[in-house]
């Protein structure tokens, strides 16, 4: 039986898409994720956004971001194949990482009066 790795998986649509054009583009990418094999854990949908830097020569982007199980060398076709759609205007497919995951303790002011 292979070995699922958690991978994350940010998908930036082009932002004038109607609806129905982003839920075919979703489609689009269950179904790499299926025929790769992998299973989608969860989606997060961001919507549209501001980019950090153009793209195509625009200023925002419709974003969203998957959680999947995946195995080998699964997450570079998956990338490769959502490159080459037409209102995809980036795809990053990052292995996830456990040590993203913990969270840093609140700094309360009684601490810092102590140490005063």
């Amino acid at each position: 039986m292979p070995s699922f790795v958690k991978y994350d998986l940010n998908v930036i649509l082009d932002p004038s898409l109607s609806e129905q054009q982003v839920q075919v583009e979703k489609d689009a990418v269950a179904l790499q994720v299926e025929r790769a094999g992998g299973e989608i854990l969860d989606l997060e949908e961001w919507g549209l956004r501001r980019l950090a830097y153009p793209i195509r020569k625009g200023n925002e982007g419709y974003y969203l971001i998957y959680r999947l199980h995946l195995t080998g060398e699964t997450p570079k076709t998956i990338e490769t194949a959502l490159r080459q759609r037409d209102n995809v205007m980036r795809v990053l497919v990052v292995r996830e990482r456990p040590e993203w995951k913990t969270k840093k303790e609140p700094k309360t002011e009684g601490t810092a009066e102590a140490a005063a």
